[in-house]
């Protein structure tokens, strides 16, 4: 299906244009077909060959409902434009061109109406210099009259070229569906409508509202009755459950797939002199008023009075009310951080300049530094895999300036905690997140350079072996000790005699220098090695008193030196308690 919305001042036969080209009457209300005006957005549908369906959003061109006119194009990104032979460059249709050129349309059709009244030549001319300069420069400009069908054929060959020229949308994409009409129905219970602009809705799916789900429960198109739908297309679902956020919130997403937020931070596109400070912003179906707050130049930040799902790259209008101006709108960031302190606003400014309005991976990780996966998805970037110089890890996904300076701060940190404790080498990733700022272990992890590595959960230094110059000299001694005897382990007067307390075997064990079978009894490291030697001369098996005797030790060592075997795999322990050698 393609979808084509039209614009142009009041009374200029958008309808009866709508009309010929489709046989439907757009105008659904008594009050509209009274009053000969569009008041609400209609819609009607043809087929055209070569096409195939085309739906049309026909919007009212009154200055009263200017709102309900951006609510309908917002969506549509192709656009018939309506001028009328026998009048003149009318109010409305200069200010359905601004809000295009805004919103920076490109696909469009200009049908010059009731051209059997008058001569359309000059119409023709004032609408190709109106166009002149806006996104709808060079659009086809087709003479018509919807009374007498001239000029109809070419009108619909010209909106098959349209149609057939807009891009593709991804129908696996994720769904946003701005909604533009709620009622009820007997038996059916809540209907909402509006333009699916990409993605698929199907039965039985369920969508966020901000604050809750709805589940589809039924799905048409062009009155037909259909099991799913892909965008772009016109769409009515019959929804139930949590309905109430409609009104407030007015759009439908894929549950989690998007951030609805309240600050934005937007480049303008126009003449930007004086800003009102609550403007009207008119984004997909929606029209509110918002707070303005210029950063500098181009750049403004948008206070929103309800959360919207926005990304980087949507575009909108800003409208002053008072004098009808209007300003394109391109969100830079829908998750800006707050401006607290004086300058905050053009240091912001500053950050925003380069930013180019399309969603990239290393721009969004870049300015927000460390970013899970999921916000990223949500701003709007198409491709979490594509290369780039950032850092993954985990959930977590980090620029390669932080990076950088995360590895120094790791780098400072663990130096400082070692000067201060030289008998506790290293620190748990855990802490290191911690202290350096960043979310997650994964990202220390992922940062740790030479000299460092992680060992167990730990960061230390390569050189774990080096210890204080006191402890290494209780280590020498303590191998002179037991030079003779390797398995005579040290009583704790000894131990004490030595100043080897609980802290330093601790330290002197964690770096390779002791082997500590139990609190209190310690061994040099390559004892357990020395001992398999010594009791593979046993008979095998042997029970716990010939290990003792062949060890020249006492129950004391032996019990926890042949628990320490079985646990290394050395020995295996048997059900009447003797053991082999493995």
């Amino acid at each position: 299906m393609h979808v084509v919305a039209t614009a142009g001042h009041v009374d200029h036969g958008k309808s009866a244009l709508v009309r010929a080209l489709t046989g439907t009457d757009p105008d659904r209300l008594e009050e509209e077909r009274r009053r000969g005006l569009s008041i609400r957005l209609g819609y009607a549908w043809t087929s055209l060959p070569g096409a195939g369906d085309v739906a049309f959003v026909d919007v009212p061109g009154h200055e009263r409902f200017i709102t309900t006119m951006l609510a309908g194009v917002g969506p549509v990104p192709a656009v018939l434009f309506v001028v009328a032979a026998d009048d003149l460059w009318m109010p409305q249709a200069a200010e359905h061109l601004a809000a295009l050129d805004a919103l920076q349309v490109q696909h469009a059709v200009v049908a010059v109406t009731r051209s059997d009244l008058a001569d359309p030549a000059p119409a023709e001319a004032r609408v190709a210099a109106q166009l002149d300069g806006t996104s709808l420069q060079g659009s086809p400009v087709v003479p018509v009259s919807s009374r007498t069908g001239s000029g109809l054929p070419v009108l619909r060959a010209r909106l098959v070229e349209l149609v057939t020229h807009v891009p593709v949308p991804d129908p696996h994409a994720d769904v946003r569906l701005w909604v533009d009409r709620r009622f009820t129905i007997s038996g059916a219970g809540t209907v909402v409508t509006g333009t699916l602009p990409a993605g698929t809705v199907a039965v039985g799916d369920r969508l966020g509202t901000g604050t809750g789900t709805v589940r589809v429960r039924g799905v048409q198109t062009l009155g037909r009755t259909v099991e799913s739908v892909s965008g772009l297309a016109r769409v009515a679902l019959n929804v139930s459950g949590d309905v109430t956020d409609l009104d407030r919130t007015g759009c439908l997403t894929t549950p989690g797939a998007h951030r609805w937020t309240e600050v934005i931070d937007v480049r303008l596109v126009g003449e930007v002199d004086r800003l009102p400070l609550q403007p009207m912003l008119h984004v997909g179906a929606m029209s509110l008023t918002v707070r303005c707050r210029p950063l500098a130049d181009d750049l403004v930040r948008l206070t929103l009075p309800q959360p919207l799902p926005l990304r980087v790259g949507d575009r909108a209008l800003v409208r002053d009310p008072g004098s009808r101006q209007v300003w394109g709108v391109q969100v830079l960031d829908p998750l800006p951080p707050p401006l607290r302190r004086r300058g905050a606003a053009l240091d912001r400014a500053r950050a925003l300049r380069a930013v180019s309005g399309e969603p990239d991976l290393v721009s969004e990780v870049d300015r927000r530094q460390v970013v899970d996966v999921d916000t990223l998805r949500q701003v709007g970037v198409p491709d979490l895999a594509a290369p780039g110089p950032v850092v993954r890890a985990g959930r977590w996904v980090m620029s390669a300036g932080r990076a950088e300076l995360a590895a120094g701060q790791v780098l400072q940190t663990l130096a400082e905690h070692d000067r201060a404790h030289p008998l506790e080498r290293g620190l748990p990733l855990t802490v290191l997140a911690d202290r350096v700022g960043l979310p997650s272990p994964d990202l220390v992890a992922a940062v740790v350079r030479e000299p460092l590595r992680v060992v167990g959960g730990r960061v230390m230094a390569a050189a774990v072996d080096v210890l204080p110059a006191e402890l290494e000299r209780a280590l020498a001694t303590l191998a002179d000790d037991l030079a003779g005897n390797p398995f005579q382990a040290p009583t704790a007067d000894r131990l004490r005699d030595l100043g080897l307390d609980a802290a330093r075997v601790a330290a002197a064990a964690k770096a390779g220098r002791l082997l500590r079978l139990a609190p209190g009894i310690v061994l040099m490291p390559d004892a357990d090695r020395r001992a398999v030697d010594a009791l593979t001369d046993l008979p095998q098996p042997f029970t716990t008193s010939e290990a003792r005797s062949r060890l020249g030790t006492s129950r004391r060592v032996v019990l926890p030196l042949l628990e320490h075997l079985d646990r290394a795999r050395l020995t295996r322990r048997l059900p009447d308690d003797r053991r082999v050698v493995l």
